[in-house]
């Protein structure tokens, strides 16, 4: 497939990035960017104006991959210690200083020893909480607008007869995880408006399903607050004692893109190696 990639980059990352788009082109794929901000309906109809333009009579969109990390991470109500330190109790125990013991720990969970999570020093969050301007701005960007290109694109009539349309989740969708409440209403809400138009597009030819990776080490992870936490959690509980790659993700992607996939729709599908299923035991 040929591609259209919309993205919004500061004009410093450019200079990592081409190089990416240049492999692309250099594979024989003809590619359009656009860096532009997606959510904007005016920039929307530009990029769709020029992608109708390269795809001339005959070209069609096949898929539709929808993946807006742009939300609020902050908590509802502020954060309270818990009435027991695990790190003050053990230091006692040893008879050593707490201080010295909470560097040892902090120390050897940055080396890559995992299973320290539970005694690392605590997560910092920031002095701000989520309101109602931060829940609709992340629900629209993360989750529902995924509606609005879908819709336009079906206006135009760039669809291929048989179509697919995807969103991301992710394990936040049930789980609650501390500074993810406004994505987590987002990933759900995303969820609920794929199924409704796997049922509603379908005489259209068009599938839509939503791709529930498991913890995928991405610029939009390590801006959750506990990130670090986060990772080392999958990866203790993962039966394959990794985190999921984009790899791991655009492989289902391209299997839910092949002609035998179109009897898929509607669905969550988990692309974790099992670690949602996990009780995390060795």
């Amino acid at each position: 497939m040929n591609l259209c990639i919309v993205h919004r980059d500061r004009r410093g990352a450019m200079a990592r990035i081409e190089p990416e788009f240049d492999k692309i082109r250099a594979a024989g794929v003809s590619l359009l960017t656009c860096n532009t901000d997606a959510l904007d309906p005016a920039a929307r109809g530009t990029i769709l104006d020029q992608l109708a333009g390269k795809l001339g009579d005959g070209g069609r969109v096949r898929v539709l991959l929808h993946s807006v990390a742009f939300g609020n991470l902050k908590l509802i109500a502020p954060a309270k210690p818990p009435a027991a330190d695990s790190r003050q109790a053990l230091a006692a125990a040893l008879g050593v200083d707490l201080e010295r013991l909470t560097a040892a720990v902090d120390a050897l969970f940055d080396q890559g020893v995992d299973a320290m999570y539970t005694l690392a020093s605590p997560v910092a969050y920031g002095a701000a909480y989520i309101d109602d301007e931060d829940l609709a701005r992340t629900i629209h960007s993360m989750g529902t607008s995924l509606l609005g290109w879908t819709q336009e694109v079906l206006r135009r009539g760039l669809f291929a007869g048989d179509a697919r349309v995807f969103g991301l989740t992710s394990e936040g969708n049930e789980v609650a995880w501390k500074g993810y409440a406004a994505v987590a209403a987002a990933k759900v809400a995303l969820e609920s408006l794929v199924r409704a138009m796997a049922v509603e597009l379908a005489p259209h030819g068009i599938r839509a399903n939503v791709i529930q990776a498991g913890i995928t080490d991405t610029p939009a992870l390590r801006a959750i607050p506990g990130s670090s936490l986060l990772k080392a959690q999958a990866r203790l509980r993962n039966p394959f004692h990794r985190l999921t790659t984009p790899q791991d993700v655009a492989n289902i992607i391209y299997l839910l893109s092949l002609d035998e996939a179109a009897w898929v729709n509607g669905e969550i599908i988990r692309v974790d190696g099992g670690e949602h299923i996990s009780g995390g035991m060795p």
